[in-house]
């Protein structure tokens, strides 16, 4: 079975997440922007997930985890509990 790592930052709107996505391409370091932004508890391990398989994420938050390039962060990405920037950091068939 495929199995990922990926870290996140969770935030309310589009605009924020649009925001924090700019600073992160432009240098910021993915941890510490998660630290001080997210509302998720991954937030206090720099937004680290952990690893995990297809189906235990929300359903728009998988998609992008099981396709998505990685080390490129990706998103905004809406799902039921707010907008994610997401970076895969491991993906393993």
């Amino acid at each position: 079975m495929t199995q990922a790592s990926a870290r996140h930052i969770l935030v309310d709107t589009e605009a924020k997440c649009q925001e924090l996505k700019t600073a992160i391409e432009s240098g910021a370091d993915f941890a510490q922007v998660a630290k001080e932004n997210s509302s998720c508890p991954s937030s206090r391990d720099g937004g680290n997930l952990g690893t995990f398989g297809r189906g235990q994420m929300v359903k728009e938050f998988d998609e992008v985890v099981f396709s998505a390039p990685v080390g490129v962060v990706q998103g905004p990405v809406k799902t039921q509990f707010g907008y994610h920037l997401v970076e895969v950091t491991n993906r393993e068939d």
